[in-house]
């Protein structure tokens, strides 16, 4: 469902939105609990395979955004973000946002006629394959980015990416290169001869980061010149758009748990959350994470309608609800006093997973000085 006219974005959630969210917010709750992301993260796995496979398999939440011809759900950016809001509200340490929507949209922007951009397509919209988008994590939409990959005249390519999210758990690394032609975008099996990744230890262990090194590693080309570029920046920016409804997910559960928590917790013979300090400050979460969700849904749906204003929406959405989930999960962790600090606590998951998003393809001020260019509103 979409918005019907570019001056009125839909930012309500249709029937189809709200079955989707009902389906994988049970999944997540028998599959995803805390303490089974706690668990998990003690495994050194880079993601739950058993939990992809049933949010790729069951659901088909990896083939929302590609077309019904190449195996997927023929859905778009509004029913990609409502699970990422519901991953948020998890920090399910999957690579759905790596997967489903960086490498899913980057190769959707190159010729789908041709096999080799089908093929992976059809895989990654079964979730068979993991694929990865080989930029580093905080490169926001619209920069230049500083190339890092040369490819020589037979594709073979040699260089090194930093902070790549969710790289060592890959199957498919698209890597965009400098040819000896101008910009390219190739396709490179994570397994290959000279391909090697250096898992790094990250702030949020549920999004794993590693360095990529490939040594004339053979890479297949998707897309060269201005198309290559072009659907690069098309996936960093839808990337970010959907990154707000992760945020806000994350958000929601921070503000829920709190209010439950301290309407429990008693002090001086009545619950904390009665004292009215405390009610202005959840009050005042509630206004932030009320606004973050008009940001996130106007964005979501502003990419699911290509609207002309689309870069101004995800701009907003992300200099917006970064700060929010942060703040959030800050509160969330003060309010719950000293068993927030605990490990056992989940509150601890959602602050790093806030603290990483919001570095994460673009951070804050860089989403702020985008958008002064846009609108065309110089800083003071």
């Amino acid at each position: 469902m979409t918005g019907t006219d570019d001056s009125a974005p839909d930012l309500l959630y249709s029937a189809e939105e709200d079955a989707l969210r009902a389906a994988v917010r049970a999944l997540l709750t028998d599959r995803c609990a805390p303490a089974a992301v706690l668990a998990d993260l003690e495994t050194g796995r880079p993601y739950d395979p058993e939990l992809w496979r049933a949010l790729t398999a069951e659901i088909g939440a990896a083939g929302l955004l590609v077309p019904e011809e190449f195996g997927g759900q023929g859905a778009g950016a509004r029913e990609a973000a409502v699970v990422l809001e519901e991953l948020g509200r998890a920090v399910a340490p999957v690579p759905y946002l790596s997967s489903a929507v960086l490498a899913v949209t980057a190769l959707l922007g190159c010729d789908t006629d041709r096999p080799e951009v089908a093929a992976p397509l059809a895989e990654l919209a079964a979730g068979r394959t993991v694929g990865v988008l080989a930029v580093a994590l905080p490169t926001a939409p619209g920069g230049p980015g500083a190339v890092t990959v040369r490819a020589d005249a037979a594709g073979a390519l040699t260089g090194r990416i930093t902070s790549v999210a969710d790289a060592a758990g890959a199957g498919l690394l698209l890597v965009p290169a400098e040819g000896p032609g101008g910009p390219a975008l190739y396709a490179v099996d994570a397994a290959a001869d000279g391909v090697r990744t250096e898992p790094l230890t990250p702030l949020d262990l549920t999004r794993p980061l590693a360095h990529v090194v490939l040594d004339r590693a053979v890479g297949r080309p998707l897309a060269r010149g201005e198309r290559a570029r072009a659907a690069v920046d098309r996936a960093l920016r839808t990337g970010a758009g959907l990154l707000a409804s992760e945020q806000l997910g994350l958000a929601e559960w921070c503000l829920e748990e709190t209010v439950r928590y301290t309407g429990e917790r008693t002090q001086f013979g009545r619950p904390v959350g009665s004292f009215q300090a405390l009610k202005h400050r959840m009050a005042a979460l509630w206004l932030d994470v009320v606004s973050a969700r008009a940001a996130a849904r106007n964005a979501a749906d502003a990419l699911a309608a290509d609207r002309p204003d689309a870069p101004v929406a995800v701009a907003v959405a992300q200099a917006y609800c970064g700060p929010v989930a942060v703040r959030t999960a800050e509160e969330c962790v003060q309010l719950h006093g000293g068993i927030g600090m605990t490990w056992e606590h989940p509150a601890h998951l959602f602050l790093k997973r806030a603290k990483g998003d919001e570095l994460a393809l673009g951070t804050p001020g860089r989403h702020r000085e985008a958008l002064a260019g846009l609108v065309d509103l110089a800083a003071p």
